[in-house]
């Protein structure tokens, strides 16, 4: 039985990899700074501490590892964008992998690969026209988000340096009933309103919860994965579009469509509203070239399957 250690095994995509992995025979490490008082039966799952600022780790954890899963970072849109949480959003990706690439470096171990998050926050603003969108090799963005990513993903890559295969996976919005951007979108809902953002022609570049944990299932399996992959669905589709078909799965007829304006989003948002408002059309042609397939490549049976599952 392989071990997968995964850094952020507490958070959103973290919580749904560990039960795919488990599935799929793996036994699973979690790196916490707290272990759970009520852990789960499951013998395939087990809590180990690490510290980041005191530089703590189990090393017993690292030892027995085959894998390697970075999730590990603080959220993005948890809280508004200060100078000092951005400082946070930063340091908790570089600082989590510097301190990961040490431990290797500096102990025994059998890990064969890691697996990194990143996000498509790499990318700016489409370019008109929107052409086929976004691919691996542009250039990270101008600006906060995707100056994090480039930071990001250039913290990790001393690991290939120490023999290990690197796949770094740029995520885009996440659709899951337990987290991500579908609960933002189905609050108003509640109410009966479906609420469009801006404009709504933004194009959203969006993945299924359970076809992204297949992403970073197929990074490990897949030796001759090697670099970054971006994971979102085949099909964008408009902030419009997604809205709408939201409120047609969850109220039928029973919704009214209102515009939210760009000066209301500033307000609740702050700094954050230019990635709500951000129309990024991102390529995954490199991941179906590896042989994958999404479950869920268009909005319309995705949104069915969280609606109604």
């Amino acid at each position: 039985m392989q071990t997968i250690l995964i850094t952020g095994g507490t958070g959103l995509v973290g919580k749904h990899l560990t039960k795919h992995l488990i599935e799929r025979g793996y036994r699973v490490i979690i790196l916490t700074r707290k272990i759970p008082k009520k852990q789960p039966p499951d013998l395939a799952i087990e809590y180990a501490l690490w510290n980041i600022k005191k530089q703590t780790i189990d090393l017993k954890a690292i030892q027995k590892a085959t894998f390697i899963v970075h999730l590990a970072g603080a959220g993005v849109m948890d809280k508004r964008w200060t100078r000092s949480y951005k400082a946070e959003i930063v340091k908790s990706r570089t600082q989590s992998s510097a301190f990961l690439i040490d431990t290797l470096q500096n102990n025994n171990h059998s890990v064969k690969a890691l697996v990194s998050a990143s996000a498509i926050g790499w990318y700016g603003e489409d370019p008109a026209p929107r052409e086929n969108g976004f691919i691996e090799t542009d250039e990270a963005a101008d600006g906060f988000l995707g100056d994090t990513c480039r930071q990001w993903e250039h913290s990790i890559e001393p690991v290939e340096k120490l023999a290990i295969r690197l796949v770094k996976i740029r995520i885009g919005i996440i659709l899951s009933n337990n987290g991500g951007a579908l609960p933002e979108f189905k609050m108003p809902l509640k109410f009966g309103v479906a609420g469009i953002l801006g404009s709504g022609s933004q194009a959203i570049s969006w993945i299924h919860i359970d076809d992204l944990c297949r992403v970073f299932l197929a990074a490990i399996e897949n030796e001759q994965m090697k670099g970054s992959y971006n994971a979102v669905a085949p099909v964008p589709v408009t902030n419009k579009e997604l809205t709408i078909e939201l409120a047609n799965q969850l109220k039928g007829k029973f919704y009214i469509p209102i515009h939210v304006p760009e000066f209301v989003l500033k307000i609740i948002l702050g700094e954050r509203c230019i990635e709500v408002l951000k129309s990024a059309t991102v390529n995954c042609e490199k991941i179906k070239q590896t042989g994958f397939t999404f479950i869920y490549p268009s909005i319309m049976p995705a949104l069915h399957q969280l609606c109604h599952r």
